[in-house]
């Protein structure tokens, strides 16, 4: 199109509005002669309808054969090259886009009965937010498990997709047991003030993997939540046949529900002739109140008590469920007297203007089995040494505590 000096260059509005509101490239639009075969630069080229040579190849005749056959080629290599592109537009991107790389320690500490875990780094993480970056943080969960009981959180980094930490979070009260059927879960979130926070990826890692006192080093890619599939009506009676045996089977082997955790200290003092008894911290409790949390304190009692002077009683820590007393309670007893005593341990959660409830208890004693009864064993053998050890809460209210 020319155009006179001077004049002025008048564009419809239909350009205007494809100019203005293409929101990007523009892609070739497909010409009928597109799908028809290809012809080779070797070979013949295609015949208009009379029988003779096409327009656009009799005109690259009259520049002579090399032209003809270089311009013909550059054509050919341009159609290909934008049916090549429309092909790879045409994908998901969502589908070839890497989550990110999550780089992490663990420990696991036998003597101490602690996971220690290491959020060194992350690299190469998906995009979350409009400037194209990420506030991502970790999140750790010990599954199975109540979430809030054993949720830790490291710091959020902001506006990057290769954040750095360095944070170390523990776990306390893991016990052999915990390590040979618990799982990990690692998970990386992206951090929003107005509205609820991302998931980005997680990894899970099965603690039976870990050597007790030996760091184990982890680089991994980081992997989506597998979504539940719609199963047909017989695939969903299988399912939940599977897991009532499951559940069944748990119930056999395990017929007292886990409530948490409790760290307990014994010493037989021969200077001040009798037990002390230190309450140290709690872990992983079960949650009483409808905020998630508990307001627990722990209650002691050396039976039989004939006089009902044995009752000791912790302060209450408010809104937790990984409270951390570090109180010692003194029985006056001869050691002789003691070999016939039980101590009973009882966790509550307290309640204003209505009765408290019960989380959990342990009973130590000649009488009992496991590590309550290894731990009292120890604290009777070895005298003037404190005994630390970590009890597993269960929902069996002992016979003697049923009052509060």
């Amino acid at each position: 199109m020319t155009v006179r000096r001077g004049n002025k260059l008048t564009i419809s509005i239909q350009e205007h509005m494809a100019i203005d509101v293409c929101p990007g490239p523009i892609r070739p639009i497909r010409q009928i002669s597109d799908y028809f075969p290809r012809y080779s630069p070797t070979g013949p080229g295609p015949q208009s309808a009379d029988g003779g040579q096409s327009p656009a190849e009799g005109a690259l005749q009259q520049e002579g054969p090399g032209v003809k056959d270089g311009q013909l080629g550059a054509q050919r290599s341009l159609t290909s090259s934008a049916d090549t592109s429309a092909e790879i537009d045409s994908c998901d991107s969502d589908d070839s886009t890497s989550l990110g790389t999550l780089e992490f320690t663990l420990l696991y500490d036998r003597h101490t009965s602690s996971l220690h875990c290491t959020i060194i780094k992350a690299k190469g993480l998906k995009p979350m937010d409009f400037n194209g970056l990420a506030d991502p943080y970790v999140k750790l969960h010990l599954l199975p498990g109540a979430c809030k009981a054993n949720k830790l959180k490291t710091r959020t980094v902001r506006n990057t997709l290769n954040p750095m930490w360095n944070e170390t979070l523990t776990y306390v009260g893991i016990t052999e047991e915990d390590m040979s059927r618990k799982t990990l879960r690692v998970s990386v979130c992206d951090e929003d003030k107005l509205t609820h926070n991302e998931f980005i990826g997680e990894s899970r890692v099965a603690l039976r993997r870990l050597k007790p006192n030996q760091v184990k080093h982890f680089n991994i890619c980081l992997e989506p939540q597998a979504p539940l599939s719609s199963p047909s009506a017989m695939s969903t009676a299988l399912r939940g046949i599977s897991c009532y045996l499951k559940e069944l089977e748990q119930a056999e082997e395990r017929p007292l529900e886990e409530r948490g955790r409790l760290l307990l200290s014994l010493q037989f003092s021969t200077q001040r002739g009798g037990l002390i008894v230190g309450i140290i911290r709690c872990a992983h409790l079960a949650a009483m109140d409808v905020n998630g949390f508990s307001d627990p304190y722990v209650k002691t009692y050396l039976k039989p008590d004939t006089h009902k002077r044995s009752k000791h009683k912790t302060v209450v820590k408010k809104k937790t469920l990984n409270p951390e007393f570090n109180e010692e309670f003194f029985y006056e007893i001869s050691h002789d007297e003691l070999t016939s005593k039980t101590l009973e341990v009882t966790v509550w959660d307290y309640d204003l203007g209505k009765s408290n409830d019960f989380i959990g208890g342990a009973t130590l004693g000649l009488n009992a089995k496991g590590d309550c009864l290894r731990h009292w064993f120890d604290c009777l053998k070895n005298k003037d040494r404190k005994v630390e050890q970590w009890h597993t809460l269960t929902n069996e209210l002992p016979g003697s505590a049923f009052s509060d």
